[in-house]
């Protein structure tokens, strides 16, 4: 038996296969416990449900809690799915049907749920870079404002800046309480050009850091090559795909590390060498700082100028 559940602000939407049962419960506290309570007694293989901005949280912990096998998995993973079908209709019933067929086809197992502490991180890196993004804004008003706003927008700007102040001290309070968060971030702020915020981005981003090989780490990502090749034609490669906040939080660091990071340079200068297009040569050393970065968590090792974990 596999569940699919579509979940939205107001409700959920479950689908049954193969039993074809079908069923939409308020997102309360009520409605989650009962739907909780019901799957049990149902003993599903798995439920599936898509990522939907953080209303599946509620509903995802509820189902572990209850010993319920579940998977969060990516909207558009399904949504391609769906096309395959031919399904192009799109209602919140009929997408909790493609989510449960999806599960039944895909081999989807159960996830572990993420942890509160975790969540509180990722929270907080995504609201830093809200205030940066508020703070950029306000400044560039500021370059062309009449006289009579400027005062407001200086206040404005004050403002943000205390609370990127708070944001970041609870950013690290967070981090030196936990003994498991405070190893790994010592491990990565070891390398040169990681700081903390790109930290803390990966360590809440890519909690797959350090369990994976060097090649599913990238795919992940979204910094590894992908052929473009169909009978005699031979395409470029390129990256796409992967998880974008990720590859952000690692763009600056790997712009400081092709300066100061001595393994990182060289490997940066020897693409130019060989005539490799800047943009491409900066992908290819995220990639391989990606791929150091892996190795080092996994085995609990500490940069070094020329580290033997980096392949």
């Amino acid at each position: 038996m596999f569940v699919g559940i579509d979940v939205s602000k107001e409700w959920v939407d479950v689908a049954v296969r193969p039993a074809g049962d079908a069923w939409r419960v308020d997102r309360d506290q009520d409605g989650v416990d009962g739907l909780a309570l019901r799957l049990r007694e149902l003993a599903p293989r798995i439920v599936v449900m898509e990522a939907s901005g953080g209303y599946e949280i509620q509903l995802a912990a509820a189902l572990s809690a209850a010993s319920v096998p579940v998977a969060v998995v990516n909207p558009r993973h399904v949504r391609d799915f769906a096309r395959s079908q031919g399904i192009l209709a799109k209602t919140d019933r009929l997408d909790a049907a493609v989510i449960a067929h999806f599960g039944e086809v895909s081999g989807v197992t159960a996830q572990p749920l993420v942890s509160e502490e975790a969540r509180a991180l990722e929270g907080l890196v995504a609201r830093r870079r809200q205030i940066i993004g508020m703070r950029t804004a306000e400044q560039l008003r500021r370059g062309t404002a009449v006289h009579a706003v400027r005062e407001s927008i200086e206040e404005v700007i004050a403002f943000l800046d205390q609370q990127l102040k708070e944001v970041d001290e609870e950013l690290g309070r967070r981090l030196r309480e936990s003994p498991v968060w405070r190893e790994r971030e010592k491990l990565l702020k070891s390398v040169p050009g990681i700081g903390p915020v790109a930290t803390v981005s990966l360590l809440t981003g890519l909690p797959e850091l350090g369990s994976l090989d060097r090649r599913a780490v990238a795919a992940l990502v979204g910094v590894a090559p992908l052929s473009r090749d169909s009978g005699k034609f031979r395409g470029t490669r390129g990256c796409w795909g992967g998880r974008a906040k990720v590859r952000a939080a690692l763009y600056m660091p790997t712009l400081v590390a092709v300066r100061c990071n001595p393994v990182l340079r060289e490997f940066y200068e020897r693409l130019l060498r060989a005539g490799k297009p800047r943009k491409v040569a900066l992908t290819a050393c995220m990639r391989k700082l990606l791929t150091i970065l892996n190795a080092m968590l996994k085995h609990g090792a500490e940069w070094k100028a020329r580290p033997a974990l980096n392949a």
